[in-house]
């Protein structure tokens, strides 16, 4: 937060100053007790099994800038006190007033599959030409988003946001934080059908993203995605499609592979420029066109956003290929629905060389009712695939390998309940010259499993 005081704090979140100065300057905002430091804002949020404001005295003790409480009455420590109804919407509170004092450009990136890939190539595209924030790690939430907004700097040319969405109307009230100028849907999946109840359903929700653009603003559509192909803007804002097909706006053209990469044409009305990603897979053609439209549209060339992209070379968990020991690991392990398990089987598949495929897939949650028609269906995806053994973790993936081993399969299947169990057996299984896929729901913790063989400690 930069130049925010407590008197403005107070004056966004309609509160009441408790306790000590109203000219003092906070820093950042913590939810955290832990990492608080000298001149910072703590906001004890209250989760199901802790209420944080049991942590207030002690932060202050250690000489915070300021807390918010909705539990006291009076201070109760030294500093900067601030009483409010409901912290969270406190917080959310000063999210939208950091975002009122925030005049650059801001993007606001959704969708089912693809959201973190596609806000960090957008900014990779952005920042050739651009100083860029982005949203860091994965706070894409109520009480993620309005902190994001708050580090935005007077240095910063534009901002990328990532804007999530697990449970009917929350995606409105996280996009009236941010207020995007420009909002883009990557596709409409199944991924949180079982809060949702069903994809048209998910398809409605995800077009709340507009709920908070900005007048005049202009929402990006995959025109390769069934539902958003058809789809347009509301009044008063424009529409602009990107994808492979005909009738998209920013089209990707003659995709071939270069060993194994991602190289096409990217073509927007008479212009026609050479696109060569560093990232594997056919669906990081879509990410790279999503962010060839929005810097062009922020102000960039296509050749600048073509050069920006050459930049990105993967992110943690989401497909990001090391070698390790003479083992290639395709780390996909952050979250998973059928849709971008089949892409991260692709892009194994797509890897040249390498002595053995293997395929390491764990559940996939949050899939409702069908959930085991989900990954049967995978299990029939990657049976016509050379992938050479595949190795599964938990009750619905032994259902995925239970449709991948039947018939005739030339696949090695293995299946596992326990974690340490299998990650015990891969110790012994790979060997130097394997190319191995591990990709499942992040509660699976796949990514601790893949951390023994990338040399890559998680954190």
């Amino acid at each position: 937060m930069e130049h925010m005081t407590v008197k403005d704090i107070v004056t966004a979140t309609g509160g009441r100053l408790l306790s000590g100065d109203e000219n003092t300057i906070l820093k950042k905002i913590r939810l955290d007790s832990r990492t608080v430091e000298p001149g910072d804002l703590f906001v004890p949020l209250i989760g199901e099994k802790v209420d944080a404001h049991k942590f207030a005295s002690q932060v202050m003790e250690a000489s915070a800038g300021a807390v918010l409480t909705s539990r006291h009455t009076k201070a109760e420590g030294p500093g900067v006190w601030i009483q409010v109804k409901d912290t969270k919407e406190a917080l959310q509170a000063i999210g939208r007033f950091c975002r009122s004092r925030i005049s650059i450009p801001v993007v606001g990136i959704t969708g089912s599959v693809g959201k973190t890939t596609t806000r960090e190539m957008v900014a990779a595209a952005l920042s050739s030409g651009f100083q860029v924030y982005k949203t860091p790690g994965n706070s894409n939430s109520q009480v993620g988003v309005p902190i994001t907004i708050s580090e935005i700097s007077q240095k910063d040319h534009i901002a990328v946001l990532e804007l999530g969405m697990s449970e009917p109307g929350e995606l409105t009230r996280i996009a009236k934080i941010a207020r995007p100028s420009m909002a883009l849907i990557t596709n409409i999946g199944v991924t949180h059908i079982e809060q949702l109840g069903s994809q048209e359903n998910i398809y409605r929700e995800k077009l709340t993203i507009q709920d908070g653009l900005e007048p005049g603003g202009i929402l990006f559509l995959n025109g390769d995605d069934k539902l958003l192909k058809n789809t347009k803007a509301r009044d008063g804002f424009r529409t602009i499609y990107y994808g492979t097909e005909d009738g998209c706006d920013y089209r990707a053209e003659n995709i071939r592979e270069e060993n194994g990469y991602p190289v096409f044409y990217a073509v927007h009305g008479d212009q026609k420029v050479l696109v060569s990603l560093k990232v594997m897979g056919r669906h990081n053609i879509l990410n790279a066109m999503a962010a060839i439209a929005v810097a062009e549209e922020a102000g960039l060339t296509m050749e600048q956003a073509a050069l920006g992209l050459t930049q990105y070379t993967g992110f943690k968990g989401r497909q990001n290929i090391t070698e390790y020991m003479g083992i290639t690991v395709i780390d996909d392990s952050y979250n998973a629905s059928p849709v971008s398990m089949k892409a991260g089987i692709d892009v194994l598949c797509s890897m040249p060389g390498g002595r053995r495929k293997i395929a390491v897939l764990a559940d996939m949650k949050e899939l409702g009712p069908d959930t085991e028609i989900f990954h049967r269906e995978v299990g029939e995806y990657i049976k016509e695939k050379n992938v050479d053994a595949l190795i599964t973790l938990g009750q619905m993936a032994f259902k995925l390998a239970e449709s991948a081993g039947k018939g005739e399969s030339h696949m090695e299947i293995r299946c596992f309940e326990n974690r340490d169990e299998m990650t015990e057996f891969l110790k012994t299984y790979l060997k130097a010259g394997d190319q191995v896929l591990f990709k499942g729901s992040n509660s699976m913790k796949l990514g601790e499993t893949a951390a023994c063989f990338t040399g890559i400690q998680r954190s």
